[in-house]
Parts: structure tokens; sequence; C-alpha cells
């Protein structure tokens, strides 16, 4: 067996990639080995067709900013969201000034930020919404308004074959962007590779076990010829998408136990008709039907990949056995233990309306589905957009004292006791809050050495240890600072 690599990758998205970028920059000699089984990275949930690259940040995403049963707006969540996006700014832009990442364009724009409402009772929410937030450091500058003309300024599409007599209003932020996160993969990928990390692609990971001297044991199938490699390592992150259940399970950890996973996939119209699309510069989130999941929050997207803009409308959620878009029809099934079948039927049990939901979806004709565009663009043309297939998500299941299971829309971060081996589950916001996420992974798993990096994680990261949410002037400078460095300032 080989001399032991101090850091194994498996998945080669944007979970795996800041990671390693950011241990490069606190390590630069340590060993790092990123092991993709497809024949290129970023092409699951990293890639910008299977995903809509918002840059989670809660400027327009409703689902973050739920009404109390008193009529009050809850934006902890917004602004919990929002925090963590300034800290993946801070951390490209740092990255950006060292000439670690080329220049921004090529992976994040700036895109003005919408929500967009109909009807009286969610005009009414929108104008509450937007009073909770307009004088919150993180929220400053978000506009309001009910005025069909200016509305149409900001997003000319939404309002022309509009009823005259429909109440609609609409939030913007100028300072909202799209971002590009296979781009942002492949450019942090190759700063790692540039400094000696290596990148196996066309190799699958198929087992991990502990070994007797307390490292893990890789077992790895190459894709070309098949022929089987053994890899040791001293630290294993398992930032595999959907497959990250089915390598923590097959790690043994306790820690895995109770977890389990439900597949959703997904579905996008797109244009990329140069005239419809330069008459909508802005990214508009509109509101989820009653009892609809926070999956299917409707919005219509401005998205630049490779420097061209184009526009995505949906999601249109279906339902696949599926953990990855190249995996197996036999995921779910081969990802139930003993341990997590009670909290996997009692989820299901509980989430009735999000299988009313997926049938639903399921079951709609393209007429139906096209409908939905219509209510966003009123004089959408059916033969200029047409239907592309997103990428799979696997929301958590988990244990719950009181329920038995919960489906839980967002992220965990699953480690060891030890700290030696870490893995991702979940979906969105994701991407965009990849930075936080894994500097907790560096505190969940380098309890030892947190301290001594933490200095230089400050460099990398100004706000690392504060909240700008709680100080008005860091906030501002913060924003200010990430804007001209990435060339996002007006």
């Amino acid at each position: 067996m080989p001399e032991p690599v101090d850091v194994a990758l498996i998945g080669g998205g944007i979970m795996s990639a800041t990671l390693g970028a950011l241990l490069k920059q606190l390590e630069p000699d340590w060993d790092i080995r990123i092991y993709e089984r497809l024949g290129d990275i970023a092409q699951e949930s990293s890639n910008p067709w299977n995903n809509a690259g918002t840059g989670h940040s809660a400027l327009c995403e409703l689902n973050y900013t739920p009404e109390r049963p008193d009529g009050s707006i809850d934006i902890s969540s917004a602004v919990k969201v929002n925090e963590q996006f300034q800290v993946s700014r801070q951390f490209w832009a740092h990255l950006v000034a060292q000439g670690a990442l080329p220049e921004p364009k090529s992976f994040i724009n700036p895109v003005p930020h919408m929500s967009f409402v109909w009807g009286e009772k969610n005009v009414e929410y929108l104008r509450k919404r937007w009073e909770a937030l307009k004088d919150h450091p993180l929220f400053a500058g978000m506009e309001y308004s009910e005025d069909a003309a200016t509305i149409r300024r900001w997003a000319p599409l939404l309002i022309p074959g509009r009823p005259k007599s429909q109440r609609f209003a609409a939030t913007r932020m100028a300072a909202g962007t799209d971002v590009d996160f296979g781009a942002l993969t492949r450019s942090l990928v190759r700063y790692l590779t540039d400094n000696g990390a290596k990148l196996e692609l066309e190799h699958r990971v198929r087992n991990i076990t502990r070994t007797r001297d307390g490292l893990w044991r890789l077992d790895i199938r190459r894709e070309v010829g098949l022929t089987p490699v053994s890899v040791t390592a001293r630290f294993v992150f398992v930032g595999a998408g959907g497959a990250a259940l089915h390598l923590l399970q097959k790690s043994g950890i306790r820690e895995i136990r109770g977890f389990g996973g439900f597949p959703v996939s997904g579905e996008f119209l797109r244009t990329d008709d140069p005239e419809i699309v330069a008459r909508h510069q802005a990214k508009v989130y509109g509101k989820a039907a009653v009892g609809s999941p926070p999956m299917s929050v409707p919005h219509l997207d401005t998205r630049v990949v490779d420097g061209t803009a184009s526009l995505m409308f949906g999601p249109y959620a279906g339902f696949s056995p599926k953990f990855l878009k190249h995996g197996s029809w036999f995921d779910l099934f081969a990802s139930i233990r003993w341990h997590n079948l009670v909290p996997m039927v009692a989820a299901g049990a509980s989430n009735l309306s999000l299988v009313r939901y997926l049938v639903g979806q399921l079951l709609a004709s393209r007429s139906k589905k096209f409908d939905a565009l219509v209510e966003f663009f009123p004089d959408a043309d059916p033969s200029d957009w047409r239907p592309i297939t997103a990428g799979q998500r696997v929301q958590v299941i988990k244990r719950d004292s009181k329920k038995g299971g919960v489906l839980q829309f967002g992220t965990e971060v699953v480690a060891s006791a030890d700290g030696t081996i870490a893995g991702l589950l979940g979906a969105s916001p994701g991407a965009s809050t990849a930075v936080p996420i894994m500097l907790g992974v560096l505190e969940k798993c380098f309890a030892d050495r947190i301290e001594s990096w933490a200095p230089r994680i400050k460099q990398m990261v100004p706000s690392y240890g504060t909240l700008l949410s709680t100080d008005p002037a860091l906030a501002e400078r913060t924003r200010s600072a990430t804007s001209r460095s990435l060339e996002l300032a007006s």
C-alpha cells in the first residue's frame, strides 16, 4: 500500500472543490486527491444547467421568510442564508485578489433579484416582508412597488398581457447575482491541481473501510479498464451529492445511522432567443402554491453561462429513485437500512402533501406546465421554450424523537466522532453556502488545528467569527469590498 494521502475528496463538485481550496490555503504541503467517477468535474448538481445559479442570499426567495400565525414575517432564515452567502463571496474575492481564481465574470455576474406576486393576500404578504427586511443591514437597498410602469421597467416581460384589474407587487435588489457554479468548480480545481493536488477522473469509490491504524481505505475502480485501486487517507470528505449517503453508510460510522434520503428530480423550461433574453435581466421568484413544498417555488431566471445569457423557468418536480442524474435506478432501495427504515416511513407518512405535489407534477400535461410560465410571462410563446432536465436532489430524512422521522429541506454535515471522515447530505441552498459549510467541516474535523488556522481564515474571510447582521457598518464595508473585488459594483 502506498503512503497515505492527507486528504481524499470524493466527488468533483463545488463542495469538494471548496474544501480543497480552503485546505490548500491553510496547509499548502498537504497531499490532496480528488476522485470523480465521471469523465469531468461539475457534471451533477454543480453543473450550471442542473441548478438555478441564484447565488442564494434570500433576497428574493420567499420560502426563507414565512408568515407567522399572527401575520408577522419571520426573517431569521433569510438573515442566516444571506450571512452565509456573504462568507462565500469573501472567500471568492480573496482568491480573485490572489490570482487563484480567474476574472470574476467567468463565474459570477450582477443580475437583480426580484420577488413578484399577484392577488390581494400575496401583495399584502410581500409588502410586510419588504417592511421587515428593508432596514436590515444585509438587505439595504431593497425596493418595493405596486406600480405597473415601475415593475415593467424592472422586468419588462412580467406586465404586458396581465389583466388590468389584477393587483400585483414586486421587490427588487439590484445587488443580486447569477453564479455559474460549474465554472467556479472548474477554476477551484484548476487552482488545486496547479498547486500539487491530484485529480483522478473516472475513478469510482466503491467502498470505504477503517484500517487497524485508524486510517481510511478507499477501494476504487477505474472506469476505463475496470481496474481496482486502493488508497489510504488520513481524512476523507464525501462530497458526492446524492451518492454521499451510500458511501457514508459503507464507512460504518455510527453518526450516519438513522439518516435516509428522498430523491426529487426536476425540469426547467429554457430559451436562448436573444430578443426574449434581452427583455428580462433579473431573477424573479414567486410564491409557492398553498400546500406545496419549498422546492416548488416558481422562478424566471436570467442565467449567464460561458458568457452567454439565457432564461430558465421552473422548477417542475418529478420523481426518480436515482440519487444522481447519472445514478442507478436502485439508489433509493439500496439506501434502506434497518436503522433508517422507521425514519423514512414516518417522514413519508407526514409529508403526504409532497407526495400529492409530485404526483400532480408527474401527471401534468405539457400545456398545463406551460400555463405556470404564462402566469409569470403572459405573452410567452411555447415555440420559444424547450424543456431541460435539472439535477437530482436528495432531501435529508433524519430521526426525530417525536415524529419518528422528518424530511429536512436543507443541508446536513455528518462527521465521525474523531473527525477523520465527513460528508454532506441534502440540497438547497447548498452551493451558495459552500464556504461557510466547509468552514464548519474544518471546525468539526480539525478541532486541534482550528485555533492556529483562525488568523489565516480571517485573512480569507474577514467576517469570520463575527456576524455582519449585527454590525451595519461592517456589513456595508464587507459588501462593498467584495463587490469591488468581484467586479459587481454598480
